[in-house]
């Protein structure tokens, strides 16, 4: 018969042993280096923007390197190397919004300073977007990108502003996504639904950081 002091240890030392599971895993995790953009690749604009259409249904399968590459640089890359200016503009060039990529081995945070993806969580984290009663990620979509803005980043203004200023920059990034993915045949649609909270706590954002939209991302079923 095991004593209780015995029990006691052996119950500590398992529940410490997860956290120490938990880092290992994400330290599993590396840093992705993504290719160079192809910048010549898809659509003119105007037939672009005649075959944008919202999609919901995904083939179950992963994106490759290239297209990921490429989304990530049309959504909020460095397209003037010389003074670091974005694909997408902001308030204040205060280049407030991160793109974090949901994939299925973890999550990552778009460096667009090095075109690279950084480690952020490991595991699949995808079903943690989803706001409740729905929740899951939408779909078979192998990519969710969770843009968040951080007002942190504004030299001035109210709260109440630089709130305002965040969803608009936000919504400046997901037009990138949705007109890349209408040129080059991939399929997404902007979601609000999503569970802020959640989010927050998964990518230990600060006050400061808002989650305002995802977007699955894969190839139209």
């Amino acid at each position: 018969m095991i004593k209780k002091s015995s029990l006691a240890v052996l119950l500590l030392g398992t529940l410490l042993s997860f956290p120490v599971l938990s880092w290992g895993q994400a330290q599993d995790l590396k840093t992705i280096k993504l290719n160079e953009p192809n910048k010549m690749r898809g659509l003119p604009v105007m037939e672009a923007l005649s075959v944008r259409a919202s999609v919901r249904e995904w083939l179950d399968k992963e994106l490759s390197l290239q297209d990921l590459s490429d989304l990530l640089w049309a959504a909020n890359g460095i397209n003037r190397p010389d003074n670091k200016k974005r694909t997408a503009s902001s308030a204040q060039n205060a280049q407030d919004v991160d793109i974090y990529v949901f994939k299925k081995d973890g999550v990552y945070l778009y460096d667009a300073a090095n075109h690279a993806l950084v480690p952020v969580v490991a595991g699949d984290q995808r079903s943690q977007i989803g706001m409740a009663p729905r929740g899951g990620p939408p779909s078979s979509a192998p990519v969710q990108l969770v843009l968040v803005s951080d007002a942190s980043r504004f030299g001035g203004g109210t709260p109440e502003l630089k709130y305002e200023w965040g969803a608009i920059d936000t919504g400046i990034v997901s037009q990138n996504i949705a007109l890349f993915c209408a040129a080059t045949g991939l399929g997404t649609r902007p979601r609000g639904s999503i569970a802020k909270d959640k989010l927050k706590s998964l990518l230990k954002l600060k006050d400061t950081q808002n989650p305002f939209l995802e977007h699955p991302v894969g190839y139209i079923k």
